[in-house]
């Protein structure tokens, strides 16, 4: 799996992971935090980043994953015996739990990978691409920090508000930095689909969406949030507003 540098797409937030993966480093005056914690192979480029700033791994002090999905959570036990706090929505708790193979249990998919796989064959490359990585044997993770509602995380840098939005996983969320204008969706809304090749914003296939409808009602949630940037679990930083992303998400539908 290829893995590019690093980039800053804001002041003091940096971009990881690879083309078809993003999580994201977060510093700010009260410590460092992470948004997603990719698969397991991006831990040297995790490292790379953080020498680079002069800092370690034990220097990151929260993990906030937007869902438990295996490409979101790989680094996420690494982190915690480093010392991070894990948070995550309590209806994905259990993946953490179970480990990443039990995804497909807690968060079944509304539809079979195969006939997507049947219209566009490139994208068989990504299953397989994981497993190089490392994300299904990634560890299991336990007693994670969970929330079962929109709450502001007073215990980790810089306040987030994490923002509940049901759908892709029982437990998707997203979280708001709103005093620097940031968005982090995960992928309750992306701007590419690696497994249709579509580019722009949108809500993942069925295949990996538990709940298309309750994923397009969570776009209204989106739309009563203000931020500059919106940043996805896959595809690139957008900056032309939420509405007009959620616009654009409903427009496509849910393939």
């Amino acid at each position: 799996m290829s893995r590019p540098a690093p980039t800053q797409v804001a002041p003091g937030v940096h971009r990881l992971g690879d083309h078809g993966i993003n999580f994201y480093l977060i510093e700010g005056p009260d410590g460092l935090i992470l948004i997603d914690s990719g698969v397991p192979a991006h831990l040297e480029q995790l490292r790379g980043l953080l020498a680079g700033l002069g800092r370690s791994v034990a220097d990151v002090r929260a993990v906030l994953l937007t869902h438990g999905h295996l490409d979101h959570t790989g680094l996420a036990h690494t982190l915690q015996e480093a010392g991070a706090v894990i948070w995550i929505h309590e209806r994905d708790a259990a993946i953490l739990y179970d480990g990443p193979r039990s995804a497909t249990r807690h968060a079944k998919p509304e539809r079979s990978m195969l006939p997507y796989l049947l219209r566009r064959p490139s994208s068989l490359a990504l299953p397989f691409q994981l497993a190089r990585a490392g994300a299904f044997t990634a560890p299991a993770v336990q007693n994670a920090r969970v929330f079962d509602a929109d709450q502001v995380l007073e215990d980790v840098p810089g306040a987030p508000q994490a923002v509940v939005l049901p759908g892709h996983t029982p437990g998707s969320a997203a979280y708001l930095f709103a005093d620097r204008g940031l968005l982090f969706t995960g992928d309750a809304l992306v701007t590419e689909d690696g497994l249709s090749g579509h580019i722009g914003p949108a809500i993942v296939s069925r295949c990996f969406t538990h709940d298309s409808r309750a994923a397009l009602t969570a776009l209204d949630r989106l739309d009563e949030l203000t931020a500059d940037l919106l940043l996805p679990g896959h595809g690139a930083p957008f900056t032309d507003g939420i509405r007009t992303a959620t616009r654009q998400a409903r427009q496509l539908g849910v393939r």
